[in-house]
This record gives C-alpha cells, structure tokens and sequence, in this order.
C-alpha cells in the first residue's frame, strides 16, 4: 500500500493540471478488469443482510442495478426497530428526525434529498429527484413539499422507542458519538446486476443529537457515494464530516480507475483520512465493488461489517482495518 500511494503521489506531480490525480482522457480501464454477469449485491453493517436479499430478489427478476439498490434499502428505511435509518431514526437534539439519502445508475445520473423529515423513504424521493427534475439534490422543506407533490405519505418517524432514547440523552445533552455504536451506521448499497452495470444507494437518519440543519456525507455524490460503471462503486459509513472533508467515495474509485484494487483502493483511502484528520476517535468505514465484481472493505477501527450477497450465499463479513485494538 506504501509504494503504491508513492507512484501516486509521484504521478500527480508530473501530470499536474492534466486532470484529478492525474488523469489522461486518453486513459483506458485497466485490462484486468472484465465486467461480471453474475448479479452481486454488496451492504454495509448487518442490517445490509436483509437489504441484500430484497436487491437480489428485484434483480433476479429482472430489475435493474439501480432498482435493487433502491428496494433493497427501502427495507431498512421502513424498519422501525433501527436507529440509524427511515422511520424510527435517533433525531437531532431538537427532537426532529431527519433523512438523507442519495442514489446513482450506471450512466452518471444521481439524485438526492438532504435534511428530509416526516417522509419515510428519502431513497425514492432521491430517485424521483434524479429522474423527474433538472437537479441533483433537493434539500429540507423543499424536499419535502417535492415528495409531497410526488405522492409521498407524510407521517411522524420519530417512534417511542427513539424519543425515550432521546428525552434520556437530554439529561445530560453531552455531544459524545460512540465508535460502531448505532447512532451513526448509515446503510450503503452497490447493486450489480445481469448486464453488469453496477449502481448505489446511500441512506440515513445522520448522526443522533446532532445540530439541527447538520448534513453529512451520505446524500453527497463524491462523499457518501460514487459509481463509475466503467470501474467501480463505492459507499461510505461512519463519522461523515471525515468523508466530506476527503470526498472518500470518489477517491476509492479513482484509485480503481487508476489500477488499484477494490481493496487497496479502500485502504488508500482511509490512509487518506490518516494522514490528514484528526481521525483516532471516530469510525470511517469505505466499502466497494469493482466491475468485475470484486469487493473491498477497510475502516479506520475494528468492527465495520457488510453483507455480500452472490450465488445465492449472504453472509456477514467483518473489515480490515487500520487500527487492530
């Protein structure tokens, strides 16, 4: 990994203002690389199990990429017994569940919503965004009232369970989030399906407690999110101000589109954070899948999971990590 980030580095210096990390519009993707045909869905923390089995459900009857990755999280935004994601979410200090989310295809389109709230599947609105207007993203009650007018329900999200666990926090109202603790575990998806493209989705209820308006990385194209169906995709999880400041998503596949594998491009990536941020006391984990259906994972700490799903097999996988204690 060392020499790598070193031929990188070194590379970026004599191709400087070509492109980003260098990058030649003459470039082709590495040979290596030859696109599955075998669907493969790819999750973060356990969660993703269940989200894995919806997305392979949709594609093995013959949806898209990008529909698996939108059904598939779909299932975690309508449980009510998670805390990090849709309807049941830990709200900000104020008491207000809010949503973000973003979603992407195989040919560059991407849609968002960020600081959504009373909706409870932000994924679809992010869909409806990217496929039913000329933007990207959408925000607050903008994002609302366009859900609204999409024929999106409105309805409460804050469940009982989550507001006693936020009148408990107001006790002491201390700011103090916890590594793989689930105040935090965004759900990112990567979703290959028959004819090989690949598309994501990235959805959560944000950090618990947070300043009301606070938005991270996950409805942010580049941060919490990115598909190149050329190369790769990749989504982020964790501490989101550390993927913004990094834009984590689309460094993972530059690398790949620069010859790392999907693994070291993870690691690279991380390193990145290492070697800039502040970084011991919060959890970033990056997860990604190159075209031809090969994963990675790494994290800053033990503990990040994510599901894979192939062949018919979901199974949990536990990440490396940069840390081992």
């Amino acid at each position: 990994m060392t020499s790598r980030r070193k031929f990188l580095k070194n590379s970026l210096a004599v191709t400087a203002g070509v492109g980003i990390v260098g990058a030649s519009c003459a470039e082709k993707k590495p040979t290596a690389l030859v696109r599955a045909s075998k669907p493969k869905a790819l999750s973060t923390w356990v969660h993703g199990l269940p989200a894995n089995e919806e997305a392979m459900r949709i594609i093995s009857g013959g949806g898209s990429a990008l529909d698996g990755a939108e059904k598939g999280v779909m299932v975690i935004e309508a449980d009510p017994n998670g805390s990090s994601v849709g309807i049941g979410g830990l709200p900000d200090r104020d008491g207000n569940v809010t949503l973000d989310a973003c979603i992407m295809d195989h040919q560059g389109n991407a849609g968002a919503v960020c600081f959504l709230q009373n909706i409870k599947h932000p994924i679809a609105v992010a869909r409806k965004v990217m496929e039913d207007t000329p933007h990207v993203m959408l925000a607050g009650e903008g994002a609302r009232r366009f859900a609204l007018a999409q024929g999106f329900a409105e309805e409460n999200l804050l469940t009982e369970s989550s507001k006693k666990a936020w009148e408990e926090w107001l006790k002491s109202a201390e700011y103090n989030p916890i590594i793989n603790v689930e105040n935090h575990d965004t759900i990112g998806m990567i979703c290959q399906d028959a004819e090989g493209n690949l598309s994501g989705s990235c959805t959560t209820s944000g950090l618990a407690y947070k300043m009301h308006g606070r938005v991270g990385d996950s409805p942010i194209i580049g941060a919490g999110l990115f598909v190149d169906n050329d190369y790769g995709a990749a989504v982020a999880t964790g501490m989101g101000e550390l993927m913004m400041k990094t834009l984590g998503s689309f460094l993972v596949v530059e690398l790949i589109r620069q010859g790392a594998s999907a693994q070291e491009a993870c690691e690279d990536a991380i390193q990145r954070i290492v070697d800039k941020l502040d970084y011991k006391s919060f959890q970033v984990g990056y997860l990604a899948m190159d075209i031809a259906g090969n994963t990675g994972a790494f994290a800053i700490h033990p503990g990040f999971n994510y599901a894979e799903m192939a062949n018919g097999k979901n199974e949990l996988i536990d990440a490396k990590s940069y840390l081992n204690g």
